[in-house]
């Protein structure tokens, strides 16, 4: 018996059986993965907190004084990610805020570690994280 004489005999018992080929993948979880929400919700903390500081700029001070309060833990030795945040947050508001809430790799690399999250208060960090629920 041939290989293709044994695939349709295998698919007659089959369709005997009452089980029909399956013709469409259809996936049974979220397509988006766990990780791809989290930054999104990221992002999406970064806009609101780059709204705060543009509608009050002394937000900024303080997210450069959480910063420094963070360096002072790592003495000589702050991870790079830190050592990045201070060079951006001595540039320009524009440039900040066009680089925090960005649509890049890099750009979600720094949110992981940004002070400017730090400046949200808990019910604004909150109703963020209630909207990605799923």
């Amino acid at each position: 018996m041939s290989p293709a004489e044994r695939v349709r005999r295998y698919r007659e018992r089959r369709r005997a059986a009452g089980l029909r080929a399956v013709t469409r993948w259809r996936p049974g979880t979220p397509i988006w993965s766990d990780h791809r929400v989290q930054e999104a919700r990221s992002l999406a903390l970064h806009v609101l907190a780059a709204r705060r500081i543009a509608a009050e700029p002394r937000l900024l001070e303080r997210a450069r004084a959480t910063l420094a309060r963070w360096l002072e833990r790592y003495g000589e030795r702050p991870p790079a990610a830190l050592r990045e945040w201070q060079e951006l947050l001595e540039r320009p508001w524009q440039e900040v805020a066009a680089r925090s809430t960005e649509l890049s790799e890099d750009a979600a690399r720094l949110r992981q570690s940004s002070p400017l999250s730090t400046l949200l208060s808990d019910t604004e960090r909150r109703r963020v994280h209630d909207a990605f629920r799923a």
